[in-house]
């Protein structure tokens, strides 16, 4: 095989390095993951095991476990099973543990048991990265989507999914049993066995029929009428990108403006994000250290009275309205179309007429304060066609509108805001969803899953912290972080 670089013959003997440190790189970001770990003060994060045990048989120190959980984050190995494996055959690994290799018991185990430490070691690197100056915009992208639980959409029961399921159940029971009817007045040699299978069909989907009643009767004592088998704390949710439903998770995170680093998250199983703005948003200011902070995030974050408490905690969010009015579709005048004046209190139509106060009504669903407003010269209007197929065109003004003025007029002044919050956030998502491949989360429970997502985050942003400031000082940063 001349002219192709060959390699050596397996029976060739060779002198290795003397020490484990000649194989790893002076550049290997291992050595990060190394010096950030020895810096943090695990018992006071909240892990078990930090004092060792007077009597029995030695533990692995949290460290050992921590180190090998971020290496194989870092790395897309997230399975224990795997991880045990990389321990034994990995040098890297075998560099960072000191040849230690924990059985997948015990790697499984750390995970599940230090939720709270985990979380808190990836809200300490948040904290290194504001004492880096790395947060200097106060500005931050809000977003949520949903990830993948361990429970497939079969395994998840609403009343509509047991009553459409249990409609085609009984149509293929009454198919087979027309079959097996036919089948008996033939009686035919060779159907024997046809008939026998039928039968088999037909008793497997009345098991099947017996299972959903048993689901629907768990449904009636649950007040989310809702029930996943597999996940408990799952649930069946909406993916807008996708147009389709998927059981899992809603993560929430915000995401830093200037370096794209994920500032806070949270994971939900809610399905909607309405409530979770101002949350997010107090977190992250919260996280970045800063007084005041500008939020930027999707329409389906529109929520009036979380607007407000953003406002009051000195967060300046920037969210398009929701288009919940079907009057612009339908060629009539929409609510934009009525300019509000304040010295007066009231509305000018687009006819020019007035509309005043007229009296104050209390919205259920939010408890809001809402003031209507409408014109006596509504039904002579030469534009009601063109207005409302009502009398009278009613207007609705929240008691605190203003709020929401503002934040339509710092839209107004920032054009690119979505598109800006586009290209910060959603790209966090495609790549975290990427790293964790087409099953998302392989732990289950809320709490537990929770800690699978901290560790992705940490993962993601001590790599971001590597490309922004380099080998060399991200290392240097990693062992100052203790002093």
């Amino acid at each position: 095989m001349g002219r192709f670089v060959e390699g050596a013959q397996r029976s060739q003997t060779t002198l290795l390095p003397e020490c484990l440190d000649d194989f790893i790189a002076e550049d290997n970001p291992v050595r990060i993951v190394d010096a950030f770990v020895e810096e943090l003060e695990l018992a006071s994060l909240g892990f078990e095991g930090t004092t060792p045990a007077i009597t029995g048989r030695p533990s692995y120190h949290p460290a050992v476990l921590l180190k090998i959980y971020i290496y194989g984050y870092l790395n897309r190995v997230q399975s224990s099973r795997r991880l045990e494996r990389e321990c034994q055959r990995n040098v890297e690994l075998m560099w960072l543990t000191g040849r230690l290799a924990p059985d997948f018991k015990t790697i499984a185990e750390f995970r599940r048991s230090n939720g709270e430490g985990i979380r808190n070691v990836c809200r300490r690197f948040v904290m290194i990265c504001r004492d880096l100056k790395l947060f200097t915009q106060a500005v931050v992208a809000i977003d949520g989507s949903k990830f993948k639980a361990v429970n497939s959409r079969d395994n998840n029961f609403t009343p509509n999914k047991i009553a459409g399921r249990q409609k085609q159940i009984e149509q293929s029971i009454q198919r087979y049993l027309d079959a097996l009817e036919t089948a008996d007045r033939t009686q035919p040699a060779e159907v024997e066995a046809k008939t026998e299978r039928l039968r088999e069909k037909i008793e497997t989907l009345r098991e099947q029929m017996r299972d959903l009643g048993h689901a629907a009767e768990l449904l009636n004592d649950l007040p989310e009428k809702q029930i996943s088998l597999t996940d408990p704390d799952s649930r069946s949710m909406i993916s807008q990108a996708k147009g389709t439903g998927v059981v899992g998770y809603n993560v929430q995170v915000a995401v830093d403006a200037r370096h794209h680093l994920i500032v806070t998250h949270e994971v939900t199983n809610v399905g909607n994000d309405r409530t979770q703005l101002s949350p997010m948003a107090k977190a992250a200011r919260d996280a970045m250290g800063k007084k005041k902070l500008k939020a930027l995030a999707d329409r389906g974050y529109f929520s009036a009275p979380e607007i407000k408490a953003c406002e009051e905690a000195g967060i300046a969010a920037l969210v398009p309205k929701s288009q919940t009015s079907g009057a612009k579709a339908e060629g009539r005048f929409d609510r934009a179309d009525f300019i509000y004046i304040a010295r007066d209190d009231q509305y000018v139509c687009p006819a020019g007429q007035r509309a005043i106060y007229r009296y104050t009504s209390l919205e259920r669903a939010n408890l809001l304060k809402l003031r209507t407003y409408w014109s006596s010269a509504c039904p002579h209007c030469p534009l009601k066609k063109q207005c409302t197929p009502a009398p009278y065109r009613r207007i609705r003004r929240w008691e605190h509108e203003a709020v929401l003025d503002r934040v339509q007029r710092r839209l107004d002044r920032q054009l690119d805001a979505m598109t800006i919050r586009r290209r910060t956030v959603e790209h966090v998502f495609g790549t975290l969803k990427h790293w964790m491949g087409s099953t998302h989360f392989q732990m289950r429970r809320l709490e537990n899953v929770s800690t699978e997502m901290s560790l992705h985050v940490l993962a993601y942003n001590l790599k971001r912290v590597m490309k922004i400031l380099g080998f060399a000082k991200t290392l240097r940063a990693m062992k100052l972080a203790g002093a």
